[in-house]
This record gives C-alpha cells, structure tokens and sequence, in this order.
C-alpha cells in the first residue's frame, strides 16, 4: 500500500513539473527526498565526496588569481575576475560533491518534516563529517597552492590580494557577510530542481554575485584564509575567529532560516495533508 501511494506522489509530481513550472510543494518533495538520500548514505561516502568537494573549491581562487594577473587594472577587471570564483562551485554542483552550505537546505527539509531525535541526529552527523571534510581539504589545496610552483609569482601574488578579503573585516561584519553568502547558496539549491539545463547559469550567476558582492563562503573562504596562514600574514587563530566562527554562523542561519525555515513554511499546510493521506499521522 505504501508502495503504490509512493508511486503514484511520484507521478503526480512528475505530472505538475512536466506541465509547466513547479510550484513550491513539488520542489519542497524534490529537495527533501535528495535530503533523506544524503542522510543514509555511508559515512565514507559522505567524507570522500566532501574532501572531493573542498580541493575542488580550490578553483575559486586559481581561476580568479589567474584571471586577476593577466587583466589590466581596471574598474570593470573585478567584475570579470569574480566570475572565475564560480568555477570551483560549478564543479562541485554539477558533479554532485558535497559542499557544507547546501547542506544548510538539503538535509533539513527532512528535519522539518520529521522532527524527531534520530532525525536530528542524521543531521549532525552529516553536518560534522561534511564540514571537516571540506575544511581539511581546503588546508591542502592551499598549501599545494603556496608550497608549490605551479603558477607563476604574478599569480601567487594576485592569489594573496585576493584572499585578503577574507579577513578584511570585524566579527560582526563577516558573519552578516555570512548570513547572506548562505541566504544566496541556499536559495541556489532550492531553484535548482526547477532549473533544467539552464543549471550550469544559475550557480554561476548566484556564486557570481556572493563574489562580487563580497560575502564570506565557509569553504570558497577557508581556501583564501589558509592560503594567507602558509603565507605568515594571519594565524591559525586569526582564521578561527575572524573568519571560521562567524562565517559558519551565518552561513548556516542563511540557509536553515532564511531559506529552507521560510520556504518549508509556505508548504506546511500541503505537507500535513500528504502526511495524513499517507497516514503518517
């Protein structure tokens, strides 16, 4: 019986999406089905698919470093320079790693919808192996970048003024920088069921506009940051609290309460029917 009920969900979400464009519910089903995949999956899988992820966001600052020491200096060169910041965001997206920040939706639309101890739990743990399996991996490719003489020392030193940012501001200014990187991410994965193969524009529009904009990105930032570390300009705890601790608060307020708190809101009374009809309560 509940087979032939998932079925025949299945179906009329593919009926809705099929005939035009979906509406909140049938991406609201989508996004937390994708969810409750990622948090049965194997905890190996989980890591490998996040260090994966975090040497990957390395191109966000080799494709800008690269662009920054080839282009002249002028006022349009950093428009240009933060679209190469999309690259690294591009691959993962598209390839399907495991990036923190869009487990800020992902995984809690499960949450919200079977709020539960166990459920939170699945959660946390796939918070934490996530997260330091980006990060660990962000501390390698930087040190790869610094230690080695893959790029020139044009591009070396385009890659320190870039990163700078990073680190540019107080407590209170990079965690807001923060909540709207994870705000813009966040809203990122929730139209992504609903883009198409017009995918690849929309993360590079989005990551475009956290670049220019200048937000603060737990793993795009954690590359910049360790970057500076091997370079002697900040310390390790330079990176803990001027940029890990705020940019992780509010990437995560972000994405769990700007967008997946608020978009699970506008589909609650929908969910509550499905779940009667299913007999779940």
């Amino acid at each position: 019986m509940g087979e032939r009920t998932d079925e025949g969900r299945d179906a009329q979400l593919k009926s809705v999406a099929d005939a035009g464009r979906p509406d909140a519910f049938v991406l609201h089903e989508a996004i937390r089905r994708e969810g409750d995949e990622e948090l049965r999956r194997h905890g190996g899988a989980l890591l490998l698919s996040a260090i994966a992820a975090g040497l990957t966001m390395g191109f966000s600052l080799i494709v800008p470093g690269v662009l920054k020491a080839h282009l002249p200096h002028a006022p349009w060169t950093e428009l240009l320079t933060s679209v190469g910041y999309a690259t690294g965001f591009l691959i993962v997206v598209l390839g399907r790693q495991q990036l923190f920040t869009e487990n800020t939706l992902t995984p809690i639309l499960p949450l919200l919808h079977d709020r539960t101890g166990t459920t939170l739990w699945r959660v946390m743990r796939l918070w934490s192996i996530v997260l330091v399996g980006n990060i660990t991996a962000t501390a390698v490719i930087a040190a790869v970048l610094f230690h080695s003489d893959a790029f020139e020392p044009g591009v070396r030193e385009a890659f320190i003024e870039i990163s700078r940012h990073a680190v540019s501001s107080g407590f209170g200014t990079t965690l807001i920088k923060a909540v709207f990187a994870g705000w813009l991410i966040a809203l990122m994965v929730w139209m992504l069921p609903a883009t198409g193969s017009a995918a690849p524009f929309i993360v590079i529009l989005i990551t475009w506009l956290v670049s220019m904009c200048g937000l603060a990105h737990i793993v795009a930032g954690s590359v910049d940051t360790f970057y500076l570390v091997f370079a002697g300009e900040v310390t390790l705890f330079d990176y803990g609290w001027r940029f890990f601790v705020p940019t992780l608060i509010g990437n995560v307020f972000g994405g769990t309460a700007l967008v997946a708190v608020l978009n699970f809101g506008q589909v609650a009374p929908q969910v509550e029917e499905q779940k009667a009809a299913d007999g779940e309560i």
